[in-house]
């Protein structure tokens, strides 16, 4: 414990450094009060881990409560505020935690040699070296279910044993193949056929032998009819054993991968739980792997974690100028296979998101349950099964009740061809046709008409024989009306016979 001499200097954050450079000028800043020796490494090692961790050990309970019977108002300064909250708490000391605080200890931590007397550099270059060793040993010891190291191994090792599978399968398949063709249709899983042709051997010895325990009743009846009628060609036995040999391979590693597979999940299920929830563990695992840890992997947006796995398809598409991907190792999670063509972009967006969050609670979170990884997995169900039902609600309405299918019935309709699509003329209507014809007509007809009158007139111009006007309609009918006013107005006169 160190008291504090010069309190003014202390309010000068940015030029505390200064007041530090040597050990004479930190003597007259900060003084020694109070030295306590630890009795072994072990002991400095468990107070180590409670300050790292913001609890309070026994010995410095015990020399805090020293000093708060002697100095109880002096405010004490605290690097950590978890720490200090825990004093404040338990010895109603009051603490303080601020960035002159932070500067301070920087200072004191740099002469600390100066500070405490009696302490010669080598050794204390020697118990700073020993009491880091075996804190970053208790570290590792304190959780080995959180080294995500043991799941990177285990998947790089699962997706090997795959291929080997894969490959010694097909050879012993093969291989086989060339004695007893037949069996390959029949058997169609791969570690049935290997176990079948480990039991048994030569094809001739499928009627004598019983491989009930393999093979079902029909399945079994089927090779033995096979066997009696095969194509294939004699071998020897030497041929035969190591075909044998290559079965025990195959079966020894399937069940080795069996046994990687569930030591894996159990795996995933104490340092993931939540990842392991929302996309199972074989993609949670890949997804760790391929972000190096699971701290890498938390660091990742939820539109990294949507791609990880398709970079090359992504830089490619960048450098085309074309569509980017949608999803990456997350495509093969359950929810985006149970998900449409058309809506898979969607749902791995959403589970994207969802995903990240679970990443980052495992990681730095301190619950070990399972629950919020199942409270988003539901939410991306709901989504889906929104998504799924989309498409067959009605479109007008309230859109909640789900649209009714009728009875299809062909109806066969007779189409003709219309060739008014065929003219880029403005189409007209056929009465207005009619009737601009027939204005036409009238037209030339009048124009006639006045054409005959007026060469009439010409040639009676010629003749010298006087022109007579026609009277039109509406003169002659003046004329007869002044005629009749006429004979009303005479007296009527007496009729004289003469003879």
């Amino acid at each position: 414990f160190l008291q504090v001499l010069n309190e003014k200097k202390l309010q000068e954050v940015d030029s505390l450094w200064k007041e530090f450079e040597t050990p004479e000028k930190a003597n007259k800043i900060v003084k020694l009060k109070h030295f306590e020796k630890f009795q072994d490494t072990t002991e400095a090692l468990a107070a180590s881990t409670a300050l790292v961790e913001g609890k309070l050990s026994k010995n410095l309970k015990k020399i805090l409560k020293k000093i708060v019977a002697k100095d109880a108002h002096e405010q004490l300064a605290v690097a950590d505020a978890k720490l200090g909250g825990v004093i404040k708490e338990k010895l109603n000391l009051s603490c303080i935690h601020s960035p002159m605080v932070t500067e301070l200890m920087r200072g004191i931590r740099s002469q600390i040699e100066g500070l405490i007397t009696g302490l010669p550099s080598r050794e204390m270059a020697a118990m700073c070296l020993g009491l880091a060793h075996s804190l970053s040993r208790y570290k590792l010891k304190f959780s080995p279910d959180k080294v995500d190291t043991m799941i990177i191994q285990a998947i790089s090792l699962l997706d090997d044993l795959d291929k080997e599978l894969n490959n010694y399968i097909m050879r012993c398949r093969e291989w086989y193949g060339w004695h007893f063709p037949e069996l390959g249709k029949i058997i169609t899983d791969n570690l049935t056929y290997c176990k079948c042709v480990r039991k048994v051997g030569d094809r001739s010895n499928f009627a004598s032998s019983d491989v009930s325990d393999i093979l079902p009743e029909e399945i079994e009846e089927d090779v033995k009819a096979a066997a009696e009628i095969s194509m294939g060609t004699e071998v020897s036995e030497e041929d035969i054993n190591n075909i044998i040999h290559l079965c025990d391979q195959v079966i020894e590693i399937s069940d080795f991968r069996t046994q990687l597979y569930d030591y894996l999940k159990n795996r995933m299920m104490a340092i993931a739980p939540n990842l392991t929830v929302m996309v199972g563990e074989l993609v949670g695992a890949r997804l760790i792997a391929h972000a190096g840890s699971l701290l890498n992997l938390a660091k990742h947006p939820a539109s990294t974690v949507q791609l990880l796995g398709a970079e090359k398809a992504l830089f490619r598409a960048l450098k085309t100028k074309r569509d980017t991907p949608k999803f990456g190792l997350i495509y093969h999670a359950s929810l985006v296979g149970q998900s449409n063509a058309k809506n898979k972009g969607k749902i791995s967006r959403m589970l994207a998101a969802k995903t990240a969050l679970t990443i980052r609670y495992d990681a730095l979170g301190e619950s070990t349950s399972a629950e919020m990884g199942a409270e988003n997995r539901l939410k991306v169900e709901t989504r889906l099964r929104l998504l799924e039902e989309r498409g067959i609600r009605r479109i007008s309405g309230t859109g909640k009740a789900l649209a009714k299918t009728d009875k299809y019935q062909n109806k066969s309709e007779v189409k003709v061809f219309d060739p008014s699509g065929d003219s880029t003329l403005p189409v007209v209507s056929k009465k207005r046709k009619i009737q601009e014809v027939d204005e036409q007509d009238t037209e030339v007809a009048v124009k006639a008409k006045k054409f005959k009158a007026e060469m009439k007139e010409k040639a009676a111009v010629e003749d010298g024989e006087p022109v007579k006007k026609k009277k039109k309609k509406k003169d002659k009918e003046k004329q007869a009306e002044e005629e009749a006013v006429l004979s009303e107005e005479l007296p009527s006169s007496p009729i004289i016979e003469v003879r």
